[in-house]
């Protein structure tokens, strides 16, 4: 029987948590930094508790039923590749949280709120160091592939999938902000052109460009078939969280829900909201978004609007619909892929969709 997502998970995140703490563990004596820098072990230990506080570990999972994809034995480079698209994470996550000033990641201080709550009278303090430990986050995430143990051009290629990545994912932040600042309703390309630049082909098709290198196998063959299966999936799992945000239970999330109506985020669920709900209903929707003030209790009655409308019923069929696009592409890697990892990818965008924390 294929082993599911789930237990793959827990398979790969247990043994990366354990990679990952002797990293930040070596990098600790290893750093060229001034020996009367206080601030640099500073950030480094900030970095590391973010890292290691908990997630998915799902970029992992991609990188290493990528390279299955290609062969069942052991492959060289998989380590500092997942070091690489995790620490790349982690420096998404720091600047995402000085985006949206965000006070808690993973239930703890953000960097941000770490770096205010040690300067509280310096704000410019705070944020400096807070955009210099995301940067210092990017930076190592590329070392982590120029130090493996791989030959050159292996490396360079690993390097510029990175590179890439992360500059695709700054552009789809641009783009997020905008798209909530210019006060129309946007459409759903626009909503999937956000979700593919800001998530998918960083958290996605990253991994999965760099399992295939690591096993030898240079993705660039197959490149239209990885980035529309990125593509599906990112736009499911940004739905899926969307969805979540307003029609969660906060119990089995543990976390508050109605944060992108309290921001103002023209997110997938709340343009559903906006486009399904008219007169008196839709008024109590934009009162409410981007007013800091609303309370659970607007974030109820939203969410009543949106389920008396058939709103949450609609996201649910539109992922299902996109998680079998993906999946039927997946599927078309069998004539030439190993069967059990083909079997990953396939059953991937269903469960991601379907899960509910």
């Amino acid at each position: 029987m294929t082993e599911q997502p789930p237990a793959r998970l827990a398979r790969y995140g247990h043994r990366f948590d354990r990679l990952f703490a002797e990293y930040f563990d070596d990098l600790a004596r290893t750093l060229d930094a001034p020996s009367f820098s206080r601030f640099t072990p500073e950030c480094l230990e900030l970095l590391r508790d973010l890292s290691l506080r908990g997630g998915k570990r799902m970029r992992v999972v991609l990188l290493h039923e990528a390279a299955r994809l290609v062969t069942d034995g052991p492959v060289e480079g998989l380590d500092a590749a997942a070091l690489s698209v995790e620490l790349l994470q982690t420096h998404g996550l720091v600047h995402d949280d000085l985006i949206d000033d965000s006070a808690t990641r993973r239930g703890g201080p953000t960097t941000y709120y770490a770096y205010r709550e040690k300067f509280p009278g310096q704000p410019r303090a705070a944020l400096a160091l807070t955009v210099l430990a995301g940067d210092l986050a990017l930076a190592l995430s590329l070392r982590a592939l120029l130090d493996a143990g791989l030959p050159a051009e292996v490396r360079q290629a690993m390097a510029e999938v990175q590179t890439r990545a992360a500059a695709d994912t700054v552009v789809g932040q641009i783009a997020d902000l905008e798209r909530d600042f210019t006060g129309t309703v946007p459409d759903d390309e626009v909503l999937h052109d956000v979700a593919d630049r800001k998530s998918a082909r960083y958290s996605v098709l990253a991994p999965m460009r760099l399992g295939l290198l690591a096993a030898g196998l240079p993705p660039g063959a197959h490149e239209e078939e990885l980035r529309r299966y990125a593509r599906l999936v990112g736009i499911c799992g940004q739905m899926r969280d969307d969805y979540l945000d307003v029609f969660g239970d906060e119990a089995a999330m543990g976390k508050p829900t109605g944060s992108d109506i309290r921001e103002g985020r023209r997110s997938y669920a709340v343009v559903r909201l906006l486009s399904g709900v008219t007169g008196a209903e839709r008024a109590v929707v934009e009162r409410a978004l981007g007013d800091s003030s609303c309370g659970p209790g607007n974030v109820a009655e939203i969410r009543e609007i949106g389920e008396r409308h058939g709103v949450d019923a609609l996201m649910r069929a539109d992922m299902r619909r996109y998680a079998e696009q993906a999946r039927l592409v997946a599927e078309g890697w069998r004539p030439r892929w190993r069967a059990e990892a083909v079997d990953f990818f396939a059953a991937l965008p269903s469960w991601s969709v379907e899960r509910t924390a």
